[in-house]
């Protein structure tokens, strides 16, 4: 059996595909961040409830703000029920799976947000979603 007279090199590690990894992860955080700010720019004081098990997350592609006047806003446009009911039906014509996120203000009329459950409804979107915060100081309780 041969022995090595001589030693190897050390190998060195190629870190290109580790710092690509990298740049893609943080651009894709900036990217994700930009999203969440915007928003957050719609001032909704959003309700509260305690927080009792967690609710099933929606495919939501479009938000709905009613803001507490009754003004609606489609993905941050001012529409009319009527206009909100005619846009919901084309997209979910275009694609079947489409689904909303509602948010609505606390201190706004329960009978706007009805309303625009009900072009929801109108216009054939299943996946329907609410926003709500959890009220403060309250644990998280877990189903038996």
């Amino acid at each position: 059996m041969p022995l090595k007279t001589q030693q190897t090199e050390t190998p060195s590690i190629n870190l290109t595909a580790m710092i690509d990894v990298v740049f893609l992860l943080l651009i894709f955080l900036l990217v994700a961040a930009k999203f969440h700010d915007q928003e957050r720019e719609m001032a909704l004081e959003l309700p509260q409830v305690a927080e009792d098990g967690t609710l099933p997350l929606t495919t939501a592609k479009a938000t709905i703000n009613v803001r507490g006047n009754g003004e609606i806003y489609l993905e941050r446009e001012p529409v009319t029920l009527a206009q909100l009911s005619q846009r919901l039906r084309a997209t979910r014509l275009a694609q079947p799976q489409f689904g909303v996120l509602v948010r609505g203000d606390a201190e706004g009329r329960y009978q706007r947000i009805a309303e625009v459950l009900g072009a929801c409804r109108t216009a054939g979107i299943r996946e329907v979603g609410v926003s709500v915060h959890p009220l403060p100081g309250e644990s998280p309780t877990t189903s038996p």
